[in-house]
């Protein structure tokens, strides 16, 4: 008897492998045609109209066509909706129920990276895409000492940020600081512990080398220190790798997907040198955890580098629970947090690992978490570009309003620059975001 056709699906969602290196993955007339197949979908299910702006777009382009139907809306149109796409994954991972293996096979981000990569091939990216995409070259450049203070103090002129918007960049958004004391740097000089103190348990070595990333290794420093005395606390050494780049989530984002298999080409050595030593990997930016978790195995399916450095890299909270649980983590907790409202990356949530920093928060005592789920609308660059800006705050907004309700002692998210979009959307003079790493490193005393 044939299996009845049912709406939706029960089963756990599978990801097919990006088939990137076939020529007609580029093929602009399959992809939109795959796109008029996908919208036509999703246009009769709308459950995932408040995730981005990406489905309201999408919605109003068909309610506002002559059908009312897809097949109303002209294909250039369907451009609007990949603009708007930045690969959060929520609807994937949280809402779309007719992913693979149902038989409408439907992987929206996937479908929109594609989309990304077709326009790439064919035109390549916008002189400030490319800039804020090139997130070493910009790092490296703006970290120069007496560099960093010039363009710090730029980027906080109002009269430069008008300038800069003729660039592209909203002159509202918050451009992140850049930092010539790099958290390579600060780690190198204050780490402690030798490798031989390392406790092992059925999950982790007890041996921790931080892939830094980009973005903490030059605009939030003081976070990757503050992890880096957290995990000596806690009596895990702490290593870098001899060197590493960008992880490419921002070319990806772009659709380079040549730019991210070079990055893969520096990075894979390196973590796997130390995984082979023993050691376990651990990235601050869900992302760039996203990236090493997901993306690269999904681009590169075969490669038994990327299967093994995705078996051995972890969330920061992700790494500290499990060593809870083999009681190996310390709770000799100095200073409460009070009340603390945490907002949860959206790169975070589809690693599928459960809440971990809230559970973590919550060992320490006379401290309470309210978690914040919905997305900050940040991205990376989604919120910085001017077309986008104001959308970006508008996404924001349910996020605003639980935290202007809460009022809590302290917020932040493991993103820093979801922190960063949450900051620019509250009232001047509002406290700054305090990432949960730092958080932890108050609630120790150290």
């Amino acid at each position: 008897m044939a299996t009845p056709k049912r709406e939706g699906s029960l089963e756990a969602a599978t990801r097919h492998p990006l088939d990137w290196k076939n020529p007609e993955f580029y093929d602009e007339a399959t992809v939109l045609k795959e796109m008029e197949r996908v919208f036509d979908l999703c246009h009769g299910c709308r459950r995932c109209v408040s995730l981005c702006n990406s489905f309201p777009t999408l919605f109003d382009l068909v309610d506002n066509s002559e059908s009312m139907e897809v097949d109303g809306v002209q294909k250039e149109d369907y451009w609007q909706v990949v603009d708007h796409c930045y690969l959060c994954d929520l609807c994937y991972m949280t809402k779309c129920p007719y992913t693979p293996p149902h038989e409408w096979n439907i992987d929206f981000p996937h479908l929109m990276l594609r989309a990304k990569a077709v326009r790439f091939k064919q035109h390549g990216a916008s002189m400030r895409d490319k800039l804020l995409s090139s997130t070493d070259l910009v790092g490296n450049l703006a970290g120069i000492p007496v560099v960093s203070q010039v363009v710090n103090t730029l980027n906080q002129n109002t009269t430069f940020r008008k300038g800069l918007a003729k660039f592209g960049v909203h002159p509202n958004a918050i451009v992140p600081a850049y930092h010539s004391k790099t958290a390579r740097q600060l780690i190198n000089a204050e780490k402690t512990l030798e490798p031989s103190v390392a406790e092992p348990t059925a999950r982790t070595t007890g041996k921790v080398a931080i892939f830094t990333t980009c973005y903490g290794n030059r605009n939030t420093p003081d976070t990757l220190a503050d992890l880096m005395k957290v995990l000596e606390h806690n009596g895990l050494p702490v290593a870098l790798m001899a060197k590493e780049q960008c992880c490419g989530m921002p070319k990806l984002e772009l659709g380079d997907l040549e730019a991210v298999a070079a990055a893969k080409e520096v990075n894979i050595p390196q973590m796997l040198a130390m995984i082979q030593d023993g050691w376990d990997i651990v990235a601050p930016i869900p992302s760039c955890v996203l990236m090493f978790k997901q993306e690269l195995p999904l681009m590169f399916p075969e490669d038994e580098g990327v299967k093994r450095v995705k078996q051995r890299i972890f969330d920061p909270f992700e790494y500290l629970i499990l060593r809870h649980r083999e009681g190996k983590l310390k709770t000799d907790f100095k200073q409460s947090l009070g009340k603390v409202a945490y907002h949860t990356a959206c790169h975070l949530r589809v690693q599928n690992i459960g809440y971990k920093t809230r559970e973590m928060l919550e060992l320490i005592p006379d401290t309470k978490v309210e978690l914040l789920e919905r997305c900050s609308g940040h991205d990376g660059t989604y919120a910085v570009k001017a077309e986008f800006h104001e959308i970006s705050m508008k996404i924001c907004r349910p996020i605003l309003n639980k935290l202007k309700q809460s009022k809590p002692d302290y917020y932040g998210s493991d993103c820093p620059m979801a922190g960063d979009q949450i900051e620019n959307g509250l009232d001047e003079g509002a406290d700054a975001p305090t990432h949960p790493l730092t958080m932890l490193r108050i609630a120790y005393g150290l």
